[in-house]
């Protein structure tokens, strides 16, 4: 990824010329609001003129200010929380409206794109796995997280990568043709993840994807694929419809294997009331 707006006025900062260098302090302390700003807002707020807002935007390498509002919102769109409409969390009772609106329309597009068949066929190697091991990083660990609490009540032998401040090499070793991953692939991927999927290609497990449209290149090397809708009224992503699609497919996999599943409920029940773990 090229250097984004806030790393190149870093770089640059110290050759820039006083009014450039007001304007560009201005947009590192505002930077999550850069797209709602026009090049004449800019201007008025830094008291200096147009111009020298438009040699900054080019000396930084932008060729126009529309250059550098779509620039913001590629940055966004890969999950970097930047506010792309100043009014849109605000209105009083008129923002939850908005809310829920974007969240029904995650559900939508979401739960809509998956196939029936792929969905039954997800459920019955989540079934018959002899092992299932969920894998996240960074805000798709929680959510992998959630899941294990789901599955592990259903269903034995699910287990949760990387634990912390550990390795994943001795999780994966030893995986076969009978055992399944869970891989959560949400935006702001480390590193590691485009190797991780290249990696689990070349063993015999089977791989579940489920993330982003950010994650979809990476769709090719996995054995099945499900996309979440993340999109939210304001900076933050909404992870809304990934948590019911962990519940649908929780709720499948325990009627998938309903006797065995209610036996299982049934001893966790026994055991917390044993070791007094849970309050009423």
């Amino acid at each position: 990824m090229t250097p984004h707006i806030g790393q190149r006025i870093s770089a640059q900062y110290a050759e820039l010329s006083a009014q450039e260098q007001r304007v560009a302090a201005f947009i590192l302390e505002h930077f999550d609001d850069l797209a709602v700003y026009s090049a004449a807002d800019l201007a008025r707020v830094t008291g200096v003129s147009k111009s020298t807002v438009s040699r900054l935007f080019k000396r930084l390498g932008f060729e126009s200010f529309q250059a550098v509002k779509h620039h913001a919102r590629q940055l966004r769109n890969l999950g970097m929380p930047l506010v792309t409409d100043a009014q849109a969390a605000s209105g009083d009772g008129e923002r939850f409206k908005r809310h829920l609106a974007r969240e029904q329309e995650n559900l939508r597009r979401t739960l809509g794109a998956i196939e029936p068949h792929t969905f039954e066929a997800i459920l019955q190697a989540m079934d018959q796995a002899r092992r299932l091991l969920l894998v996240g990083f960074r805000n798709s660990y929680p959510l992998a997280m959630h899941f294990r609490q789901q599955l592990i009540q259903a269903r034995a032998e699910v287990s949760l990568a990387p634990q912390p401040n550990q390795s994943l090499a001795e999780e994966l070793v030893g995986l076969g043709a009978e055992d399944l991953v869970i891989l959560f692939g949400f935006r702001r991927r480390p590193r590691l993840f485009e190797e991780l999927v290249e990696t689990l290609a070349t063993l015999p497990c089977r791989v579940l994807l489920i993330g982003d449209a950010t994650a979809a290149s990476h769709a090719e090397r996995t054995d099945w694929w499900l996309e979440c809708s993340l999109d939210s009224i304001s900076a933050f992503d909404s992870y809304a419809s990934a948590m019911s699609l962990i519940s649908l497919l929780a709720n499948g996999l325990l009627h998938q294997r309903l006797a065995q599943g209610r036996a299982r409920i049934d001893a966790v029940s026994e055991l917390y009331q044993g070791l007094d773990e849970l309050s009423s």
